[in-house]
């Protein structure tokens, strides 16, 4: 079989034929938008995880194809992108890194249709039949670092600041009982719409100064962190500021400029500079497909990487049907659970992070 990997634009997969020869998977990344700047390395994540199923004989002896599907703009328009392509029979199962909007606005379509894998860090809470979350709610993904940062840096005084959508809101309302269990209180919670940092930084910098916070968690996304960072920079609060966030990646620290503070954190599934063997491999073999100069492979792209190739397996052993599908992704990672692996707190230093001890 050839380890070619087709990339396929939904309007080709609407009206081109299907023969049943190939394992067609919706692509759901942003091209555009609040994360456009992590697409690149999402795709790469992607085209790994392909290249080597069809390098192992593809799904059932079928090459996995990609229908790259562009998950940056509003949820209703994504939504209806997957939709046709689910009402023209063009796919046989939905991969998907993007926002929490868009991901329930696609859930609300696919669920119960095929088998649906969103893989980044999510907001918690139920999902509809055949569609597997991979990623972690907040409480597991900020509890430590928020004990951790708070005992390390003597904080009093928390502050969320965030973009105003669902998994900030989530993320809020758990920061509120992490700050309280680790023996801080929220002085502040404030949410932006996307796009809109710039019209409230003066409001946002101001009321940060009046509440005396120590600490700052941010669930600002893609571009909208990168801006309000570069802000914090300006300012001089970010020397004094602890800040924490839940979706600073390699791509986001690189549009920053990197930083030098010494109190900008990262709590991620995974970063490119993590020791373990499994992670170092994975770029490895990134390089090797894509070459030195390829997007970094970022907590995102592993995540969708990992994602694809559950989905392979999962298919392999005939176990997509929406009904069934946790339940055989459970056995499948031998009782390692969808939303269970670890998360790593970081430090920024220059254009990279530093993986703090767990």
């Amino acid at each position: 079989m050839s380890i070619e990997v087709r990339v396929i634009d939904p309007l080709d997969a609407l009206h081109s034929a299907r023969d049943g020869a190939a394992f067609r998977v919706g692509l759901v990344v942003p091209q555009s938008g609040p994360l456009g700047l992590t697409g690149p390395s999402a795709l790469d994540g992607a085209l790994l995880a392909a290249h080597e199923v069809n390098a192992g004989g593809g799904v059932l002896g079928r090459p996995l194809e990609l229908v790259l599907v562009d998950g940056g703009g509003a949820p209703g328009p994504v939504a209806g992108e997957v939709r046709r392509l689910l009402d023209a029979g063009a796919l046989d199962a939905l991969a998907g890194c993007h926002t929490s909007d868009v991901h329930r606005a696609v859930e609300t379509v696919a669920a119960g249709r095929l088998a649906y894998v969103f893989t980044p860090p999510h907001e918690g809470g139920s999902r509809l039949p055949g569609v597997l979350c991979t990623g972690i709610d907040p409480s597991r993904q900020f509890g430590p670092a928020i004990q951790e940062l708070t005992d390390r840096h003597g904080i009093a005084r928390w502050a969320l600041i965030g973009n105003d959508y669902i998994w900030p809101r989530s993320v809020h309302r758990a920061a509120e009982g992490l700050a309280a269990r680790a023996g801080a209180r929220v002085v502040l919670e404030r949410r932006v719409p996307f796009g809109a940092v710039e019209e409230a930084l003066d409001p946002l910098l101001d009321a940060l100064r009046s509440a005396r916070a120590d600490a700052l968690l941010l669930s600002l996304i893609g571009r909208d962190l990168v801006q309000f960072n570069r802000a914090l920079r300006r300012s001089g609060l970010d020397r004094r500021l602890v800040r924490l966030s839940g979706s600073l990646e390699e791509n986001g620290l690189l549009a920053l400029g990197g930083d030098d503070t010494g109190t900008l954190y990262a709590a991620m599934p995974s970063f490119a500079t993590l020791a373990e063997e499994r992670r170092q491999s994975l770029a490895e073999r990134h390089r090797a497909l894509c070459g030195p100069w390829a997007p970094v492979l970022d907590a995102y792209a592993v995540g969708l990487y990992e994602g694809l190739r559950l989905l392979a397996d999962l298919a392999a052993r005939r176990a997509l049907a929406p009904d069934g599908l946790l339940a055989a992704a459970g056995r499948l990672l031998h009782g390692e659970a969808a939303g269970r692996a670890p998360i790593h707190l970081a430090r920024a230093e220059g254009l990279g992070f530093a993986v703090l001890p767990r």
